[in-house]
């Protein structure tokens, strides 16, 4: 598997498999362990995905080993009070069933991000999270919190896909290093995206597939990629993606293609209010 290196050392995987909306009722475990047998080596889960737990067993049921896989997870905006915080971490570590957590993300960066931090980097300093990074972070919110961090986040895991290619933030993070994640990387199967000209004939060279074509595309550019899809042939096609190389002419191309415009804006007034409503990480507990 393709790595990365992260700023403070830690080597991620180039590709990983997205957990987002797979319910936890057998379907997450299914998936993952599917994913695991296919290759894939980073798994991206979080608390209020709901699947810590299935994530967690697929895992440790998987003939891989625990320090073979990368496994992130992400901390909902309903604990980033440092006591919440600290007790989030080791909730999710319960219920993956492991020591230490490779990754973890602050999920929503609204309301006490410093705390949050605090309490992930002195999870770091025990060990029980290898990296930390944020997520959802635009250059207003970045520029809000992160200067009072103590320590620079390794990662930042945002919206991008040809169509929105995140430029300003992508400059920002570039000065430290910090690498970005991409979810959505294939527009959440914007139609659109996956039949435009440019893509399709740059597809039809190579004999692969417009998602292919995209997700090489972010390869090159330096993100890191996690497509979901609970169909074995897709996520197989999904890794195949190592064996062609876009030249720089078609990159440009590609690049021409942002609009500039994401599906989800972190700085829209009510975000943080929505999300909250919309879970509750704690109602069964």
């Amino acid at each position: 598997m393709k790595t990365f290196k992260l700023n403070d050392g830690n080597e991620i995987p180039a590709i990983g498999y997205g957990t987002f909306l797979i319910p936890a009722d057998g379907s997450t475990y299914k998936a993952v362990t599917k994913a695991l047998e296919l290759g894939i080596r980073h798994i991206d889960t979080a608390v209020a995905y709901f699947n810590e737990q299935e994530v967690g067993q697929a895992v440790k049921d998987s003939d891989v080993d625990r320090e073979d896989i990368w496994i992130t997870s992400k901390m909902w905006l309903q604990d980033f009070k440092y006591e919440d915080a600290k007790k989030s971490i080791d909730l999710s570590l319960e219920k993956l069933q492991t020591d230490y957590m490779d990754l973890y993300l602050i999920h929503q960066p609204y309301g006490p991000v410093d705390e949050a931090w605090r309490a992930m980097q002195e999870a770091k300093d025990d060990g029980k999270i290898k990296s930390i990074g944020v997520s959802n972070m635009t250059p207003k919110i970045w520029n809000q919190f992160v200067p009072e961090f103590d320590t620079i986040p390794s990662v930042n895991q945002v919206e991008f896909n040809p169509y929105f290619q995140q430029k300003e933030i992508r400059e920002i993070m570039a000065k430290d290093d910090v690498k970005l994640q991409a979810w959505g990387p294939l527009g959440q199967g914007n139609n659109d995206l996956l039949t435009n000209p440019v893509i399709s004939e740059i597809a039809e060279k190579y004999g692969k597939n417009a998602g292919q074509v995209i997700l090489r595309f972010e390869n090159q550019e330096g993100t890191i990629v996690f497509p979901k899809s609970t169909k074995a042939e897709r996520i197989k096609s999904n890794m195949e993606i190592f064996d062609f190389k876009l030249t720089d002419r078609e990159m440009d191309a590609i690049r021409a293609l942002d609009t500039g415009k994401g599906r989800h804006d972190p700085d829209a007034e009510g975000v943080a209010e929505f999300l909250l409503s919309a879970y509750d990480v704690h109602e069964n507990d």
